[in-house]
């Protein structure tokens, strides 16, 4: 063979080497948000469907088994788990190397490398003030000279980058060395927390305050389109290194198709993800009915056109090979109350009372019953179901109970007027103003919160609003009542106590909720290991504070039933991890038509 046809076979072989390596960009995978997206800055965001995003962008230090239940945590970019000494005060680690960021110009055609300083300026983000980071409570107090470098910052109203923060440091190209103010047993959780995933200071610094439309990072995948609201499109990451689908079964053992299906395939295998932002319940269900999406959680109002009444998958999907995963959440769902609002905030016994009565008489199991379909489970403490620190035998104080309301109404000097609707004490107007979403099931709460609270004589009304304006709203303490929920950072029980953190207001919590009490609780469990019986108790004791306080409508944690097409391969439903995809395969023989 001619050596011109020798060095052209080899060069093709190459290519065809470093195709296998790659996603496939005919493989398309279709799914949908119930709620808009903010934006995808990784320290400016805390919504859920941003961070399915960045998830998928942007890699931390750590991340969790995909198999492994319960949840686990493995190396992402860092060659193995943290070298931890100093009696857990020092973590070090070392990166990988070859990892590069996704093409983009600000890189002017050459591939950018991953290194240590690129996570050292990623968490210093979380401590410049003009960031206003939603996740900063996850280090603030914890890491050595932050806290000088962040009242530094106040003072001269701008963060020095290039200040030296102790606690911080790149030791050399690869490694990264964190020094903390005292132990934190939950350290290991922030380093695989979604917004704590690396980031380029050269493309924030480039793109400004542009920069939550130009995220990029090492990840298996990168924005290609995105219109607010409407739709997003994800493509495979062409610099993304040769990751291989290598996991092993979980406990339970019910992971042999999974495996079947994916042990040694390269990640990721899907070149191009499309994510449609559809509100309405109906339209998503139809969407998926029309095989528009791959996998849906089917919302609770067509709920009953998917499974039957002992929770099994209805034979029409079952004849199109579609499957059924079904589970818990590890998610409650809550209603907060402004505790700086001059209607229903404060400590004093008349405020307290107010409260109290507002949750006792919401008919939960109403909301479970009519509204969700009975795919919910009451909420009894702030800690979900499957998550550390949860207790199974713990009931809440404030339970479903219309006629203990009234009379605590009537006590307290909330007299019912000529029109049946109460007044305050001191004889001027209540009105409860309740912040709201714009989807039928939105529609459908209301209508159960003005039957509730007309059942106790108070008046309420309601303000529909885009998802992202109130919760900015939210994090100004200017929403007096707001029905929110929370989906599992990391699965220990501080992830939730920490939404009821006095410091944390204007951060996670939304409530504007500070109790000295509460707060004194919280942070003695700071000082003990995730495993100790001590901790437990004390979540207990912060449940009850915040019950009597009334602090939170605890509502539920919903109960999951997606349903996956055939050709979806690989699909099983992380605790922690929210983007799926990078896992999945598409594979349509002998799945069906699309």
């Amino acid at each position: 063979m001619p050596r011109r046809w020798q060095l052209a076979s080899a060069i093709i072989a190459l290519l065809i080497a470093a195709s296998a390596w790659a996603a496939d960009s005919g493989k398309v995978l279709r799914i949908a948000f119930p709620v808009a997206e903010t934006g995808f800055d990784p320290v400016r965001v805390s919504d859920l469907y941003s961070n399915v995003v960045n998830e998928a962008i942007f890699e931390r230090l750590l991340t969790y088994d995909y198999l492994a239940r319960p949840a686990k945590l493995v190396p992402q970019t860092a060659e193995s788990m943290p070298e931890v000494s100093d009696g857990g005060r020092t973590y070090l680690l070392h990166l990988k190397r070859g990892i590069y960021f996704a093409p983009d110009p600000v890189f002017k055609g050459k591939k950018r490398e991953l290194t240590a300083e690129d996570y050292v300026y990623s968490f210093k983000r979380f401590a410049d003030p003009a960031n206003r980071a939603p996740y900063g409570f996850m280090i603030q107090g914890r890491i050595e000279g932050l806290d000088d470098a962040i009242e530094e910052a106040k003072k001269t109203g701008k963060f020095d980058y290039d200040t030296t923060i102790p606690g911080i440091v790149a030791l050399d190209k690869y490694t990264i060395r964190f020094r903390l103010t005292k132990v934190d047993y939950l350290f290991p959780y922030t380093l695989a927390h979604v917004p704590f995933g690396a980031v380029a200071r050269e493309v924030v610094e480039a793109y400004g305050n542009d920069i939550q439309a130009h995220p990029v990072g090492t990840g298996p995948y990168m924005l290609k389109e995105w219109r607010r609201a409407a739709r997003i499109v994800l493509e495979a990451n062409p610099n993304y290194r040769k990751v291989t689908w290598d996991f092993q079964p979980s406990a339970d053992g019910g992971d042999k198709d999974i495996i079947a299906a994916m042990k040694g395939k390269t990640i990721p295998q899907i070149g191009r993800v499309e994510i449609s932002v559809i509100e309405e319940n109906q339209s998503r269900w139809l969407a998926f009915q029309r095989k528009e999406l791959d996998y849906l959680a089917v919302p609770p109002t067509f709920v009953e056109q998917a499974i039957d009444g002992e929770n099994k998958l209805r034979p029409q999907w079952a004849k199109e090979g579609v499957s059924l995963y079904r589970e818990i959440d590890p998610s409650v769902t809550y209603t907060f109350f402004n505790f700086r609002d001059p209607l229903v905030g404060g400590f004093s016994k008349e405020k307290i009372a107010l409260r109290r009565a507002i949750i006792m008489g919401y008919d939960l199991d109403a909301e479970i019953r009519v509204v969700y379909k009975n795919q919910e489970v009451q909420a009894q403490m702030p800690i979900p179901y499957g998550v550390v620190g949860f207790d199974p035998n713990y009931r809440n104080v404030n339970q479903y109970d219309p006629l203990l309301a009234n009379e605590l109404l009537d006590y307290f000097g909330y007299r019912k007027g000529a029109d049946g609707y109460r007044t305050l004490p001191d004889g001027k107007p209540l009105t409860l103003r309740m912040a709201t979403g714009t989807a039928a099931i939105d529609r459908e709460l209301s209508e159960l919160w003005k039957r509730s609270m007309d059942a106790i004589g108070v008046r309420i009304v309601f303000e529909p609003g885009k998802f992202a304006d109130t919760l900015k709203a939210t994090k100004a303490c200017h929403v007096m009542m707001w029905q929110a929920a929370w989906t599992a950072d990391y699965p220990d029980g501080d992830n939730f106590m920490q939404l009821l953190y006095g410091p944390n207001t204007g951060e996670s919590n939304n409530g504007c909720y500070e109790s000295k009490a509460y707060d004194a609780l919280y942070e003695k469990s700071l000082t003990l290991p995730t495993d100790s019986v001590e901790r437990d108790h004390l979540f207990i004791d912060m449940s009850r504070q915040m019950e009597v306080d009334g602090a939170w409508s605890l509502q539920g944690s919903p109960i999951r039933n997606e349903l996956i097409r055939p050709w979806v391969k690989g699909f099983k439903k992380h605790p922690i991890l929210q983007a799926e995809f990078v896992y999945l395969d598409i594979d349509f023989n002998g799945s069906g038509n699309q």
